[in-house]
Formats: C-alpha cells, sequence, structure tokens
C-alpha cells in the first residue's frame, strides 16, 4: 500500500483566460510548495480514469453536458464568471478522471490517502448547470463512481462523506445528492455569500432527508470558530452516518489572504481540520480520505496550506510560514454553532 498517491492535471494550463483569478498558477504554486517539502516525487501519482458515458450521466444531465461540449469547443462563457476554451472539454473529463482514479486508489486499499490538484474545478457544477468557475463535478462523479459497482470497483461503497472546506457552498454537489442517502454532505463557508445557498435549513430532501448539513459562518470566523464547529458538529455527524469513506473538497480560499473571502482561518488551522478528518478515518473507516482541490486565489496562501494539508494527511508535523489573521476573530460564529447544535441534536 502507498502511503500518499497524487492526481496532477496534465495540460491543465490549456484552460485560462487572461486576468481571472481561477488560473493555472494556481496548481503550479502547489506542486512547487509539495516539491519544497519533499512530497511530490516520493508518491505515485495516477493517470486519469477514461469516464464511462453512464457515469457521466449519472451524475450530470445529458442535455448540460451537450451545451457544456458545446460552449468549450467555441471557447465560450458559460456564465459571466465562468470561461471555457477549446481544451476545456477533454481538461474537465482529465480532472474528473484522475478524481475517479484517486478515490478508487484509496478505497480499493492500494493508497492509504489521496490528494487530487483537480482543475478545472467542480463543486459549483450541479447536475444541469456549470457556474462559479466550475464544469463537471469532480468529487460527485468520484463518489459515483465509488458507489457503482463495475469491473473496475467489484466492491462498491454503500455509504460516503463529502466535507467541503471551500470559501464557498459547494451547491453543485449538495444539488446532486440532495434526494440521496448514500452521500452525506457537509459543508462550512461564508455566509451570506456566493452563490447563496448553504442555510442551516438546507438539509436535503425524500430519502436524503438529514444527509445534508451546512454550517454557514460569518466573516472573521478564524482557527478557533472552524475547530470547534470540528469537534463539536462535524465529527460528532460523521459518527452518526458511519460513512465508508471520507471525500474532502478542498479549497484554501478561506485563508485569511484570499482576497475573495474573509473567513480568516490560517493554513495552520487548515492542517488542523484535515488533521481531525485523517484521526476520525483512521479510527472509523481504516484511514480513507482523499482531498479534491477546488478554489483558493492566493498562491502564497496556497503554498502553505498545501502542505499543512499533506502533512495532515501523513500524519506528520508542519510549520505555518505565514502563520495566523493578524486582525481580530469575530466570535459571532457562536450563536450559529448553538442553532447548529439544537438542529441536529448535539
Amino acid at each position: 500500500m502507498d502511503e500518499m498517491v497524487f492526481y496532477y492535471p496534465q495540460g491543465h494550463a490549456a484552460h485560462f483566460e487572461t486576468g481571472h483569478p481561477e488560473r493555472p498558477e494556481r496548481v503550479e504554486t502547489l506542486c512547487e510548495s509539495l516539491q519544497a517539502a519533499g512530497w511530490w516525487h516520493l508518491y505515485p501519482h495516477l493517470e486519469p480514469f477514461p469516464l464511462p458515458e453512464a457515469l457521466l450521466f449519472a451524475v450530470h444531465d445529458p442535455a448540460y453536458l451537450a451545451i457544456l461540449q458545446a460552449a468549450c469547443q467555441r471557447g465560450q462563457h458559460l456564465d459571466m464568471d465562468t470561461y471555457t476554451t477549446p481544451a476545456s472539454w477533454q481538461l474537465a473529463l482529465n480532472a474528473a478522471g484522475g478524481a475517479i482514479a484517486l478515490a478508487t486508489s484509496v478505497w480499493s486499499g492500494a493508497a492509504r490517502r489521496g490528494f487530487a490538484l483537480t482543475r478545472p474545478p467542480g463543486h459549483h457544477a450541479s447536475r444541469r448547470h456549470g457556474m462559479g468557475f466550475c464544469l463537471l463535478n469532480n468529487i460527485a462523479l468520484a463518489a459515483q463512481f465509488l458507489l457503482s459497482r463495475s469491473l473496475e470497483n467489484p466492491s462498491p461503497a454503500g455509504r460516503l462523506a463529502i466535507i467541503d472546506l471551500d470559501l464557498h457552498h459547494g451547491n453543485g454537489t449538495q444539488d446532486i445528492f440532495w434526494e440521496r442517502q448514500d452521500v452525506f454532505y457537509l459543508s462550512t463557508h461564508q455566509y451570506p455569500f456566493y452563490p447563496g445557498s448553504g442555510s442551516l435549513e438546507e438539509q436535503g430532501a425524500g430519502a436524503g432527508a438529514g444527509c445534508t448539513a451546512n454550517f454557514p459562518l460569518p466573516p472573521l470566523t478564524g482557527d478557533l470558530g472552524f475547530e470547534t464547529f470540528m469537534q463539536e458538529v462535524i465529527l460528532p455527524l460523521l459518527d452518526r452516518y458511519a460513512p465508508q469513506m471520507l471525500l474532502v473538497s478542498f479549497g484554501f480560499d478561506p485563508h485569511w489572504l484570499d482576497p475573495l473571502g474573509r473567513l480568516s482561518l490560517s493554513a495552520g488551522g487548515f492542517g488542523a481540520l484535515v488533521s481531525a478528518l485523517t484521526g476520525w478515518a483512521d479510527q472509523n473507516c481504516d484511514g480513507k480520505i482523499a482531498l479534491f482541490l477546488e478554489g483558493g486565489y492566493h498562491l502564497d496562501a496556497g503554498r502553505a496550506c498545501a502542505q499543512a494539508v499533506t502533512a495532515a494527511l501523513l500524519r506528520q508535523p508542519c510549520r505555518d510560514p505565514i502563520g495566523p489573521s493578524p486582525g481580530p476573530e469575530n466570535n459571532s460564529w457562536k450563536s450559529i454553532l448553538q442553532a447548529a447544535k439544537k438542529i441536529w441534536g448535539l
């Protein structure tokens, strides 16, 4: 068993738009950071899994996929924020295929942990729409693959948890699994903020009622607020649901340096969150945990966060070269915490 596996999106630099915050340098900076730490060349790098049409259709509406492919052929925008290039369709398939390859490696026991540098990102892509820089929902496709029996996955999972630690609410992932009970979706995110979803009351519907948990956090929540939510609501809910593997949407845009948000998390704080999840996985699901890149737009923050979360996955110490936010944290998250604990009976 490999202690760690990585996925790197070969050719991803062909998906770019001049001046756009979702830029190739985001991934290259993470690679440089992991190289400097000595981890990048120490562990295997996986090739993307070829996506069967049936798998794509299980997650995304065929009509949307046709629209997306046509937009990519013309290099058109899906909306004001979400660009494509002629290379974007294949690169989106590669990113999702890389997510699947990495998730499968961890699920099957070939690797203990995984970190996929998925680009284009995915958690805003819903069943019928791409938005928020996202084209295909990488983590949802990976989860769907693990839950489906196939020649490549003869022992499918029955219950998975997706923990979304991006600055923004993963509305697309929530939408895809809203009425399903085989995936427990949990999100921490700045609120109110783009895309406007993710209130405490959003908890799933139908068979999926009670399988979605949202923790909308106010600006300046900081390390203490995040760690308290992890210990007092997220881990207890994982105990209750008992997933067989943890899939983590990792965006480093909650970092206090990020230009798009104000959650004031530090790289050390991020490492503590992933360390808590890794410890839970070790105790409850044979250590099965994998990270999938979403947002994050400050390169220095990205360097620090990449090292912090990889060290946490490997159960190794790591120094935060940037440190905590110099500004005060806001304790208004405490009222959200109490409301969340009441809603969930904790």
